[in-house]
Formats: structure tokens, sequence, C-alpha cells
């Protein structure tokens, strides 16, 4: 039998009535003869609220009290979710990640996952069950309540996907697929109905919001096909899956805009080989995530100055992390700059086609946009730009590409 993962987001269960409908969608699934495991996020805004409620109560609250909090918020989905499939004549189970057996490190707030029991989930399919899974937590060795980082119930329902050779996972949420730019910056942006994995990881790290970049590596990894789709209606949404030769026909597939970035510069740092070793070893030691780097030489190649980009949410501690390093050596300042942001133009096309970096510097020129840094990869060109400029350049690069003429239907559009 045929066994198939489905994710609801919050938006996708903000209210009793689309529970039911999410239920009526698992269900459904069940009688075509599927065996049917569901990952669930918390409702609404429940984890933004619960958030702003620690927030009221201290400026800094403990990164496990935190997990401990916001994992109740998924608590509530999967009972309430167990009782709407319950009502309709369905045998269902809730499991949390502890019931389950859903392991991860030990890094409070952006936990990786380790290893997943097969035992309970087999024993309550094989009973005829729906399996209901909270998203977004685990437990580390010690028992302890960890989360996964905000938006990775994605990340749960592709590693059980993997986990358990299911033959699908869909992706339930409040957008009918993935697009060539975010529709509510670029109106004209159309959808695609295939991506490769290598677009859509490139395209979640790179600010589009409707997947998770770890998800996405789960699915390359296993080879499992990602369908991300509206929990609305019943239409066919697009497909995440390997790279085809058709996919490089066209040069750019999509343009991003990531807007949560802040970047770090640590000035007058002595120019001397392992400092730039020492910095990052300490900021990956605190879990940071680092994006782009970059380093410029003066006064004769003695001394540097080394910028990094990192998510906004993290930016406070990461400029603490290195003005304690920088005090240690007794050198340097540290600078943080808040007002960026960053476009990219992705696309595996670029390996085959020339002249993709003279196409969008020259677009941002007309559009008055000027660029802070500059970063590529095989399939990547990304620019750090002003905050205020990000959605102009956004709309300047996705006419410059002609993205709004690709065909939705043809493959790797």
């Amino acid at each position: 039998m045929s066994l198939i993962v489905q994710k609801f987001g919050g938006t996708s269960l903000a209210d009793a009535e689309k529970i039911h409908r999410a239920a009526r969608r698992a269900i459904r699934a069940e009688l075509d003869g599927q065996r049917v495991v569901l990952v669930v996020s918390a409702m609404g805004k429940t984890t933004d609220d619960l958030l702003s409620l620690a927030g009221q109560l201290t400026v800094d609250p403990p990164k496990r009290e935190l997990d401990v909090l916001l994992t109740t918020g998924e608590q509530v989905s999967i009972a309430l979710m167990a009782m709407a499939i319950h009502a309709a004549g369905h045998e269902a189970i809730s499991l949390t990640a502890a019931q389950l057996g859903l392991f991860t490190d030990s890094a409070h707030t952006r936990a990786r996952i380790q290893s997943i029991s097969r035992d309970r989930i087999e024993r309550e399919l094989s009973a005829g069950k729906i399996v209901i899974v909270a998203g977004f937590q685990g437990i580390d060795s010690s028992g302890e309540i960890t989360t996964l980082g905000r938006g990775a119930s994605d990340t749960t329902a592709a590693a059980l996907a993997a986990m358990l050779d299911a033959n699908v996972c869909e992706i339930y949420t409040d957008v009918d697929g993935v697009y060539s730019a975010d529709p509510r910056v670029v109106p004209q942006a159309k959808k695609m109905h295939v991506i490769s994995y290598e677009v859509m990881l490139e395209m979640a790290a790179s600010g589009a919001s409707v997947m998770h970049s770890r998800a996405i590596e789960f699915g390359k990894k296993f080879n499992v096909p990602i369908h991300v789709r509206s929990s609305m209606t019943d239409a066919e949404g697009t497909i995440i899956m390997a790279e085809t030769p058709g996919m490089e026909a066209i040069s750019v597939q999509g343009v991003t805009l990531k807007e949560d970035l802040a970047v770090v510069e640590l000035n007058g740092v002595p120019n001397t080989p392992g400092i730039a070793a020492r910095v990052f070893a300490e900021v990956g030691r605190h879990h940071i995530l680092v994006d782009d780097i970059v380093q410029n030489i003066y006064d004769g190649g003695k001394f540097a100055n080394l910028a990094f980009s990192t998510n906004a949410s993290e930016a406070d501690e990461a400029k603490v992390v290195c003005e304690q390093l920088l005090n240690n050596l007794g050198a340097g300042t540290v600078e943080l700059d808040e007002g960026v942001c960053k476009v990219s133009a992705i696309g595996v096309g670029m390996r085959t086609h020339t002249g993709i970096a003279a196409t969008m510097f020259d677009a941002m020129s007309k559009a008055k946009v000027n660029i802070d840094n500059i970063s590529t990869s095989e399939i990547v060109i990304s620019c750090i730009v002003r905050q205020e400029d990000g959605p102009k350049a956004l709309r300047c690069l996705h006419d410059a590409f002609e993205l709004d003429k690709l065909n939705g239907d043809s493959e790797g559009s």
C-alpha cells in the first residue's frame, strides 16, 4: 500500500472549519487506498502570539524555555486534527515528537534532526489509523524539548516522507504553488508547475518563504517528490523533483528577495592567518547562520575589514559574539547594518547561458538601485542592496529576465 505525507501550515488550520477541511483531505487520501501521515503546524498566528507573550515578560527569554513554550502550539493542532478525523468516522492518533521518537541535536530554537524511530508510526499505520505528527519539534538525547526553527514543519514532513519511503510529500499552504517571484511584490509572477530540488533549495535559502530549505534538502537527498499546493482548492500546485535536461533551457527560473537580513562588519582586524577561522568558528559554535562573506584588505595588507550577512533575528547575538572575540584579540570594532536586503536570480540554465550577470547589473542600474555586495555560485547571482530598494530591485529583475513570459506548463519553467 502506498503512503503519502501531508503537511498543513498554520494558515490552513486557522479555525475549526479549516481543520475540518484538512481532515477531509486526509480522509480522502485514505479512502483512495493510501496510508496517511499528517504533519501540522500551530494554528494561525499562535506561534507569533506566544513569542509576543514571552517578549512581554523578558527581552531575552532562555532558548530552552522558548522551545517548551512554542511546541505547545503544535500539540493543540494535532489533538484537534485527531478529533476532527474521529468526528468524521475515521481512526486517527496524534503524536508529539517525543511520542514518535524524533531525535535532534541540542541546539535549542534551531535544532537539526538526527534520527526518527519507525516503530510507533508503523504500528499505528498498521492498525489502520491516520497518524498526525506535531511539526517543528523534536527531543534531544537527554529528553529535552527542541524546535527546528521557524517554518520547519516542512522539514518534519520531508524527513518523515524520506524515512517512510513515501510516494509524495504534499505541502499544503495558503498559496497555490511556487512562483517566479513573490506575487505580493511582483503581481505578474508566474506559477511554476515543475522545479528542480536544486533551484528550489536556492530560492528557499534566498528568501522564498513558501518552503523551508532543510525540507528541500531531505527531498533531494532521498529523492522524495514534494508537491506544494493550496489547501483551499484541488488545483495542481508545483512539483519539486530531480533535475531533468529540459530545465536548463531557461537561464533564470526565479528571482527572490530576502528581507530578514543584516550585515555584521568587523573593522580593523589583523590580516594574519587564522583570524577568519577563529571568527567563523566562534560564530558557528553559537549556531549562527552565515550567508555572504566579504573581506577587504588595507594599510599595505596589515589590516582587514571582514563582513558577513546573517538572519536579522540572529544579528544582535552575532554582534555580541564578534565583539567578545575582538576584545580577546585586543583589536578591531564591530558594526551592525540592519538596513539591507538581498535580491537573487536563480536558474540551472546559468550553467549553459552567458550574459546573465550583465543583464542583472544593467537592469539594476537602470532602476537606480545601488549594489553593496555581489556574490555568485553556479546557479545563483545575489546582490545585497539597501532595504528600501529591495522590492524595486525584485520587480526590475523579473522584467529583465522576462519571467512573466514563462510557460508554466513547460518543464523547467
